[in-house]
């Protein structure tokens, strides 16, 4: 079945004759143009191609188009035409064009072009007849160049040395040669409505491309292209963008892709092409092979797209397979075997709420150190205990010594000696462990961290540690829930970009009787509903004494309970009885693991 496009051109095209994707046909404007010899239009009918109904004659009697350009040309309703859009505001703005133009002396211009320069235009592929359709001229110095209106007479023009590009002037009416009218061929935009025009920087880069039987318009200067509106392109449906081979046009090129979306597609050089090589560059080296240069190049274009390459989205999930298998996978771990198991490391967002006092800054300062030792890049944002305090307690328990002795001990004791161990230990550990106790922390800032530190550490694992969730900044007090909320949806964003993992202690809700809830469940949690949505998984620390127990604090143990997870089953992880004094847990050996 054909497409309607193609149905088209069959149906006011009767006498032409297919061949392969193209149809070949008299050209029924030849003879309206006054032509001596009636040429053959061409109709480029393959769908898979963003040029598809794209039609040229070989006489240039007219310029080449699509479906409504055709339309146009043969006098047929505009309503025929497929992908006519009834309620689109089709046709050129009101312009007031003056009385006065520059026609007679662009004609004039055009006859003295010298055999020098038409054999210069030669070299990059151009012959006279292009040269003639584009009304291109020669005062004795300037090339010039003119800016046809889209009522088909020329206002303006611009003149350029051949030799020296920077050498230019414009001639003609000041109104048509404004920075948001200097486009060259601009009536192009028009005969490619719902279809693809190349635009480029240079009038010269741009007869190149038009050679090649190309639509297409330029700007003379890469400067111009930050003055393209999506406006003014608005009914193009493809943008093919070919600038020259150097950061300033490339970066030209990205804003222009920012501003119009996804329909741009930046032509890519090929690796070995030399830097600052433009269109015209390309066309005198490569000779004869420039066409199907430039056509493999416009197959290849890069899309400037909302989405990854699939290319770029296949190369980074091998590489997340790398960071979970391994070595890399084996960082990730808390070294407590069973909650390992459980989770299979730290990954994503990891909530766990407890009761004041029940040990769940010691617990995570404890994780958060002991990866920081197998070189995992660590943040950790304290808003409970103090930069110095985690520090202290992180050498009371590498030493094992009391927190309040670490002063006061004999350095030629053995515990003097185990001091000086830990303290070499922590000085080479915080390289990979930060604390930050910065109170007016954002997201940005938050991410700003993160770059710095895999940065600095050359590492793409990150595990970042907040304590506590309702402690975090916000901006109102009085909006905590809602603030929380926001921090939630800004840590999934941050996971997602980064690839980072969290562990976030949040507080424990009271229940109706005032008292923490026996059985950990997802209403434990404190200030916000939105933590069983955020969290990949949620664990409850639940302390199995009571604080006005009386028995030794080395034999109190908290129980770990997973109540929510998004590939585990939730269940007991395991007990952990309080290393004291050292600021530090031991798991329970004795009870097995739960909830795998």
């Amino acid at each position: 079945m054909s497409d309607p496009i193609t149905a088209f051109y069959h149906l006011h095209l009767a006498n032409g004759e297919r061949k392969n994707n193209l149809l070949l046909a008299p050209c029924p404007f030849c003879s309206r143009q006054q032509e001596k010899k009636q040429g053959q239009i061409t109709v480029f009918l393959n769908r898979a191609s963003y040029f598809h109904g794209y039609f040229r004659c070989t006489n240039r009697c007219v310029p080449g188009g699509f479906a409504l350009h055709f339309a146009r040309l043969s006098g047929l309703p505009l309503g025929q035409v497929p992908g006519y859009d009834p309620d689109r505001e089709y046709g050129s703005g009101q312009v007031d064009y003056p009385v006065k133009t520059l026609n007679q002396e662009i004609d004039d211009l055009r006859e003295r072009l010298t055999p020098e320069l038409l054999d210069r235009f030669r070299q990059i592929g151009v012959g006279p007849e292009l040269l003639a359709e584009m009304r291109v001229g020669y005062n004795g110095r300037y090339l010039v160049f003119p800016y046809i209106e889209e009522d088909g007479n020329c206002y303006a023009a611009r003149c350029v040395h051949p030799d020296r590009p920077e050498d230019s002037f414009w001639l003609g009416d000041e109104r048509f040669f404004g920075d948001e009218t200097q486009v060259f061929n601009q009536n192009d935009i028009g005969y490619c409505e719902n279809g693809s025009l190349l635009v480029t920087v240079g009038e010269e880069n741009l007869l190149a491309l038009r050679q090649l039987g190309l639509p297409g318009i330029a700007v003379p200067a890469v400067a111009g292209l930050d003055r393209l509106t999506g406006e003014r392109l608005r009914w193009i449906e493809t943008i093919f963008l070919f600038v020259r081979h150097s950061s300033d046009g490339e970066a030209a090129a990205r804003r222009l892709a920012e501003r119009l979306g996804y329909k741009v597609r930046i032509i890519s050089w090929p690796d070995d092409a030399p830097r600052n090589q433009d269109v015209t560059d390309l066309a005198r080296a490569s000779g004869g092979a420039f066409p199907s240069l430039v056509f493999d190049l416009i197959r290849t274009a890069r899309s400037f797209s909302p989405f990854g390459s699939p290319q770029r989205e296949y190369l980074r999930l091998t590489e997340a397979l790398a960071r979970e298998g391994g070595e890399a996978a084996e960082r990730m771990r808390t070294g407590f075997s069973s909650l390992d198991t459980v989770l299979g490391g730290i990954r994503g967002i990891n909530i766990m709420g407890g009761t004041p006092k029940a040990g769940k800054s010691c617990f995570f300062i404890q994780i958060a150190t002991e990866m920081a030792r197998r070189q995992v890049p660590v943040i950790y944002y304290d808003f409970e205990n103090g930069r110095q305090k985690i520090y202290q307690r992180t050498l009371s328990r590498l030493a094992r010594i009391r927190q309040e002795d670490l002063g006061s001990t004999d350095p030629d004791s053995a515990d003097g000696r185990r001091l000086e161990e830990a303290r070499h230990e922590l000085r080479r550990m915080l390289t990979w462990f930060r604390v930050v106790t910065d109170r007016r922390l954002d997201p940005e800032l938050m991410r700003r961290h993160i770059d710095f530190l895999r940065h600095e550490t050359r590492s793409e694992q990150t595990l970042v540690v907040i304590d506590s969730l309702h402690k975090l900044p916000f901006k109102d007090l009085s909006e905590r829930r809602t603030g929380i909320d926001a921090w939630l949806r800004q840590l999934e964003a941050i996971r997602d970009e980064f690839s980072v993992s969290f562990l976030v202690i949040s507080e424990r809700s009271r229940g109706d009787s005032g008292q923490y809830d026996e059985q950990p469940h997802m209403g434990s949690f404190k200030g916000s509903g939105d933590i069983e949505y955020s969290a990949d998984n949620a664990m409850v620390f639940k302390p199995c004494w009571s604080p006005l127990d009386q028995s030794p604090p080395a034999e109190r143990v908290n129980e770990l309970w997973l109540v929510a997870s998004r590939e585990k089953s939730p269940g007991l992880i395991n007990g952990y009885r309080l290393d004291f004094p050292f600021w530090g847990f031991v798991e329970n050996d004795q009870e097995g693991p739960a909830g795998q």
